[in-house]
């Protein structure tokens, strides 16, 4: 039997709070435990979910949420500090204006989710190298979030899992533990259809697959995006290893 953390923490305000420890890279080592959490946002934690970050040691939060987003759910732990990297949402915009179109269907919803990555590659890569800017500066242990924990945070925890040289199968299972574990909340798009819900409120592989084809379109392979658009050169890549690798 595994004597490892659990992975996932089972937070009454937070329902996809992970750990990005324990996992092997292709160089033998392993993602130290308890460094880098990804979750949902920090807004709704409750008294005993508090106790438990706290006792986690978490000081830093990495908050991918919009404008408008961050104020509906303010980080509650008095002691983190929050570091903005918005990313403007844009599916629920995407997918109203094709339901005014009479246009919306669960393929069209599922185009409108990989476009929204596709652009994460396109349009947001700055938010995405502040990030490991940050990484190689902010003390763990750090927890990085958007409203569900599962698109913006699932990207990113992507690349940082490929930075510090996980396999890409290893990746894409981390990516889907989303499902598993993210409680979907459809109080503000109640109205969509069931196939719809299903399409924004969970993950798939194609998701993910598009913004790596988009990061092979532009950059041509996902070394080049990390070297180029993310500005991690081998020093930067060393430096993130030793950091949050252990032999």
């Amino acid at each position: 039997m595994s004597d490892s953390p659990a992975r996932h923490l089972a937070l009454q305000g937070a329902s996809n709070f992970r750990d990005l420890g324990g996992y092997a890279t292709a160089d033998g080592r392993t993602t130290r435990w308890r460094h880098i959490f990804r979750s949902n946002h920090l807004g709704q934690l409750s008294a005993e979910d508090i106790a438990i970050v706290r006792t986690l040691g978490v000081r830093s939060a990495f908050d991918f949420r919009g404008v408008e987003e961050r104020t509906g759910g303010v980080c509650v732990v008095s002691e983190i500090t929050v570091h903005s990297l918005p990313i403007e949402p844009t599916v629920v915009a995407a997918l109203r204006a094709e339901l005014a179109r009479g246009a919306l269907t669960g393929p069209v919803a599922l185009e409108v989710m990989r476009q929204s990555y596709r652009n994460y590659v396109r349009h947001n890569t700055h938010s995405f190298r502040t990030l490991f800017g940050h990484l190689l500066e902010d003390r763990a242990p750090l927890v990085i979030h958007c409203t569900a924990g599962k698109d913006r945070t699932g990207f990113a925890s992507a690349l940082i899992l490929h930075a510090l040289g996980v396999p890409d199968a290893v990746i894409a299972e981390d990516y889907l533990l989303t499902n598993s574990h993210y409680k979907r909340d459809v109080s503000s798009v109640s109205d969509l259809p069931v196939d719809v819900l299903d399409a924004i409120g969970s993950v798939e592989t194609s998701y993910l697959d598009a913004a790596f084809d988009a990061v092979r379109r532009d950059y041509g392979d996902i070394e080049t995006y990390l070297r180029d658009g993310l500005k991690l050169g081998a020093a930067e890549r060393t430096a993130l290893k030793e950091r949050y690798l252990q032999s």
